[in-house]
């Protein structure tokens, strides 16, 4: 899966994106990605967020979610 199209397919229908990674837990061993999107077309404010072992772990928990609010993904 391609991420940068991921984010790029979200943030045409007005969804904010960050995946990060963090030195520290990576050093630490401790799931160090995370994925959080939020904005529209969210209401009250909802935000997806995980952390997890990697940047495929993360869409693949955060992706279906996603996809229950009617978001298109590409595969």
């Amino acid at each position: 899966m391609d991420v940068v199209r991921v984010m790029e397919a979200l943030a045409e229908q007005g969804v904010t994106v960050l995946s990060k990674a963090d030195a520290e837990r990576m050093r630490d061993g401790v799931q160090p990605w995370t994925f959080v999107a939020n904005g529209n077309p969210f209401h009250e404010d909802l935000l997806v967020r995980t952390d997890a072992v990697s940047v495929a772990a993360c869409l693949d928990a955060c992706l279906p979610r996603l996809r229950e609010f009617g978001l298109v993904i590409p595969e």
